[in-house]
């Protein structure tokens, strides 16, 4: 992979992790229309190195609610911090487990599955515009709520399951408040992909060669600065209601890609 085509993909990464229309989806379509030769498990390093640099881009953008997570984790009282601490963490249990128990599968899904991608992008933009059309959202998050978003997110590890589409839209559905459903979404998959990144580099599966090392952070950097962007642009969108017109672009990409893989 060049220079280049990293930047695009960190670009691409950074603009669709936050946009309800699957970051996953569209790395491997991308992937697949530059060309891309690598390997199963390099591909999924690039994947993991660029959402790393997104979940970065939340911390920054969300720190206020990242210090509460903290705090709650370590005051040991029975407060607001803690209770949202541990929402965050049972929003987390099904991702996990699935990611624990079935990670050489899930590596075969991001191996330029244009199909699955196209159909998932459907199953995205159907969920969006349900969502878009929901009343009386004016509740906090619960513990129920956090598990239930938390499966939401764990299904959304298909590539084309827009992961902030699939836990926004199931926030939303269940009354909660539109931009509270923002945050929550996007400070859920922080534990999650530095957990990611711990267990490969335990597992030594983080190993760049040195002539790669440029390459992904170059990917890093394009992923990071787009993402600060995008989030704060996202949230707006939310809080207006206006996730019907992503699940039109999903319709079309989704389209688009089941096409071209059938003919």
């Amino acid at each position: 992979m060049s220079f280049f085509e990293a930047i695009i993909l960190g670009i691409i990464q950074g603009l669709t992790e936050f946009l309800p229309v699957s970051s996953s989806g569209h790395l491997e379509l991308a992937k697949a229309l530059l060309g891309d030769t690598s390997i199963p498990q390099e591909s999924m390093l690039l994947t993991v190195v660029l959402h790393f640099a997104t979940a970065l881009a939340t911390i920054v953008i969300f720190r206020k609610e990242v210090s509460r997570i903290v705090l709650g984790l370590f005051q040991f009282k029975n407060n607001d911090e803690l209770q949202f601490s541990i929402k965050i963490i049972a929003s987390m249990i099904p991702a996990a487990a699935i990611g624990v128990i079935f990670s050489k599968e899930l590596e075969t899904l991001f191996d330029k599955q244009i199909l699955l991608v196209g159909l998932m992008l459907w199953v995205t933009g159907l969920l969006l515009l349900v969502a878009d059309n929901a009343k009386n959202t004016e509740k906090d998050v619960s513990f129920k709520h956090a598990m239930i978003i938390g499966i939401a997110q764990a299904i959304a590890i298909l590539p084309g399951i827009s992961r902030s589409g699939a836990t926004i839209s199931t926030s939303v559905l269940l009354g909660v408040d539109r931009s509270k459903a923002a945050s929550f979404s996007f400070l859920m998959v922080v534990p999650l992909i530095f957990g990611k990144i711990a267990k490969d580099i335990m597992d030594g599966a983080l190993n760049v060669s040195n002539d790669h090392i440029s390459v992904m952070a170059a990917g890093f950097v394009a992923a990071f600065v787009t993402g600060l962007f995008a989030c704060q642009w996202m949230i707006k969108l939310v809080r207006n209601a206006q996730l019907k017109y992503f699940s039109y672009y999903c319709f079309v990409v989704g389209t688009i890609a089941i096409v071209h893989q059938l003919l």
